[in-house]
């Protein structure tokens, strides 16, 4: 009998510029030949792009056949507000959300909130109903936690509010996975939790990202990559195989997908699929059908 392939989903973020628009629907037709059960739409911090997501994710929806799962904060909204735009959603023919507290922006701390936590959101999304709610997860723990257990904590009420399943963070030691995996579960949370991965394809890009959101880079990959520096080429092919790797340890041992981290690129995750095995048609395909960069 043929093994199921593995549920898969995509990352991406509204760009701020025409050429990035434009890179970001050539990323957009190339991974779709990896037919992913849905592909996820970020949301700026306090809603700095409230605006571009919405219409991103109406544009998907409108010219592809993508399951559409855009972010939905608690900052930047009254509760009002944020009731009207999960109806927008809701009639644009989006059936699911990845519901978050999210960050105020630098310059404004006491940025307003429709909520103060995200067990709230996730509990008035689903009074709302119509759609199914993914949370945010953090196997190496959020870094304003004031411990590993309130973290852990934390995580289990947004579950109990209503979640349907968790993404985490993007990590690089699949053993904090499991490990966090395995607490949750003793905890009683049964939902599935999908691993995130990001291909360090530019190191310097990826190590600012993680001292912000506190993912670990080990040792051993920082002393491989940094003997690349300068060197893009080798970064990214070296960020491709470790990604790889790492990816196939998780399907192996039980994880229940992949969500990928595309930062608007499509190259990095086709080649990872490319090493999986796990594409279901000829990647040339989409490398053909549109300009990657």
């Amino acid at each position: 009998m043929t093994e199921p392939k593995p549920r898969v989903s995509f990352e991406f973020f509204p760009p701020k510029t025409d050429v990035g628009v434009k890179r970001l629907r050539e990323t957009i037709q190339a991974l779709s030949v990896l037919q992913p059960s849905f592909v996820s739409v970020t949301f700026g911090a306090g809603g700095s792009t409230r605006e571009g997501s919405y219409h991103i994710a109406s544009e998907i929806v409108r010219t592809t056949q993508l399951d559409v799962t855009p972010h939905v904060s608690c900052i930047g909204w009254s509760v009002g507000e944020l009731r009207d735009m999960l109806i927008c959603y809701r009639e644009a023919g989006i059936r699911s959300v990845v519901a978050l507290r999210g960050d105020p922006p630098e310059n404004e701390p006491n940025a307003r909130r429709a909520f103060a936590h995200a067990n709230e959101l996730v509990a008035f999304i689903r009074e709302l109903g119509g759609f199914r709610i993914s949370v945010a997860c953090y196997p190496e723990f959020h870094p304003e936690a004031a411990t590993p257990e309130d973290d852990l904590n934390n995580f289990v009420r947004k579950v109990r509010a209503g979640a349907d399943e968790a993404i985490t963070q993007y990590f690089y030691s699949n053993d904090s996975y499991y490990r966090f995996v395995e607490r949750v579960r003793r905890m009683g949370v049964t939902s599935p939790i999908v691993p995130g991965l990001m291909p360090m394809t530019d190191y310097e890009q990826v190590a600012r990202f993680s001292k912000f959101c506190g993912a670990d880079i080990p040792r051993f990959i920082r002393l491989q990559m940094e003997q690349y520096v300068g060197d893009k080429a080798a970064q990214q092919e070296l960020g491709i195989e470790l990604a790889s790797r790492q990816a196939e340890d998780l399907l192996r041992n039980g994880a229940p997908g992949l969500h990928m981290y595309t930062l608007n690129r499509a190259e990095p995750t086709l080649r990872v699929f490319e090493n999986l095995g796990l594409a279901r048609v000829p990647l040339a395909e989409a490398r053909s059908s549109a300009s990657l960069s």
